[in-house]
């Protein structure tokens, strides 16, 4: 399949971003109040990519505050499963799109919009259907089910020239393996956010978890960069 240039320099842009920050926070808000908080908790950490479920109470108008609290941020959404959430999420100021799913029809119209859409796939045959559909990386989900960096490693053999995001799973404790076995980049959700420090309002516990996230992370790829 031909790739219009425009979608080249889409990809290009969201395969340095994933370079560079190396994880994306994953935030379920049950409000906009605490999104806002979680947001920006894990942004003063360093992490750089944050992502509003779309199923977050009001994620659009998330997505949208975001957009302008945290302008050095990239706000993206995740669990888009149709083009209707698609379209909302891009208007909302969606700067890229996360999927639980491969769905073809969704990467067309994000290509279309010249924003990264990151499809869900699992076995080697998902993961090669959603980079043969134009996908600039595939997120493997659920990462855990699959028994971890052991099967990102497994992967690499075959598929080593995809850039793979594994989620669903991902701790403090397995990040790092997960990039030494090959993934550009991990998405993490509950760990970043111990729900007793969500819940009293301690958000410097979730800037110091996306601290030692960064921390690890950053090791872990010169590790993997250095011969």
């Amino acid at each position: 399949m031909s790739v219009p240039i425009e979608c080249r320099s889409v990809s290009s842009q969201w395969l340095s971003l994933l370079a560079r920050y190396r994880a994306i926070a994953v935030i379920r808000a049950p409000n906009i109040t605490l999104g806002r908080q979680m947001a920006a908790a894990v942004a003063a950490g360093g992490m750089g990519l944050i992502e509003i479920t779309w199923t977050s109470l009001e994620a659009a108008k998330l997505v949208a505050q975001l957009r302008s609290e945290l302008p050095h941020c990239r706000i993206g959404v995740g669990t888009v499963m149709t083009e209707p959430d698609l379209k909302d999420a891009i208007a909302a100021g969606a700067q890229f799109c996360f999927s639980p799913h491969t769905d073809v029809a969704l990467l067309r119209q994000a290509q279309a919009q010249q924003i990264p859409m990151i499809p869900g796939a699992l076995t080697p045959s998902e993961i090669v259907t959603a980079w043969q559909a134009g996908a600039s990386s595939v997120k493997v989900f659920p990462i855990r089910a699959m028994g971890g960096a052991d099967y990102i490693q497994s992967l690499q053999g075959p598929l080593g020239h995809i850039p793979l995001i594994p989620t669903g799973g991902v701790t403090l404790e397995n990040a790092a393996s997960l990039l030494t076995a090959g993934a550009v980049a991990v998405g993490l959700a509950g760990q970043l956010f111990p729900a007793a420090a969500v819940a009293s309002g301690d958000w410097a516990v979730v800037r110091g978890q996306a601290e030692k996230l960064r921390q690890q992370l950053n090791g872990a790829a010169y590790r993997q960069n250095t011969p």
